[in-house]
């Protein structure tokens, strides 16, 4: 059964049904149903990746854009769907080879910890893999909706699962990408920088001694 507050939504004091669903909203619908597809291409493709260093990076882009779409989703008024409950549009797709591939791929950074709540601090563990996985597995089921022309049940389903699991992940995750790809410049950097301090002192060492 639904929750109580998915069933219900106004604005301005009417209800908001798949009846108001008007061609502006359908464009953005349409929106929103390609940045899903976006995502889940390019996560199965990179999930095929052999080299981590050129799938973080793209990665991060990936969920970068999804999380851009899913403020667009909270920024919206409360979608509410026609039916109480969830209509079955099949099953759902298998992600677990993908997931296999995402956690072999990823390796030691893998498992990461986050804040789960900023306001009620409390670090949680979790692995990119499985987070990467969630993600899709929410978004894919709206675009199941989407596509069987069920556009208030893919907006509502988008945006209540945006709230409630797959923005708190992607978020977590998009900290963990990050941070991976500024430790790989900076460290790197810092490294380069630490070599030529060697070779310098090495250098007027060597000069010393000629001396």
């Amino acid at each position: 059964m639904r929750s109580p507050s998915a069933e219900h939504s106004q604005e301005g004091g009417t209800l908001v049904t798949e009846t108001q669903i008007d061609t502006a909203l359908e464009e953005f619908a349409q929106q929103i149903a390609d940045g899903v597809e976006s995502y889940l291409v390019a996560l199965q493709a990179l999930s095929r990746e052999e080299d981590a260093g050129i799938a973080v990076p793209l990665l991060l882009v990936e969920v970068s854009q999804i999380l851009f779409a899913g403020a667009r989703l909270g920024a919206q008024r409360d979608f509410a769907p026609t039916l109480e409950y969830q209509p079955d549009v099949g099953p759902e797709p298998d992600l677990d080879a993908m997931r296999l591939r995402l956690a072999r791929l990823l390796d030691s950074v893998d498992t990461y910890t986050y804040n789960f709540d900023p306001y009620v601090p409390d670090l949680v563990e979790a692995q990119l893999s499985d987070d990467l996985t969630s993600i899709a597995s929410d978004l894919a089921n709206g675009l199941r909706h989407f596509r069987a022309g069920d556009v208030a049940e893919a907006l509502w389903w988008w945006q209540f699962s945006y709230v409630a699991t797959w923005g708190s992940n992607a978020s977590a995750v998009l900290r963990a990408l990050q941070s991976v790809v500024a430790h790989d410049r900076l460290d790197a950097d810092f490294e380069s920088e630490s070599d030529q301090i060697a070779a310098a002192a090495a250098v007027l060492d060597s000069g010393v001694t000629s001396l």
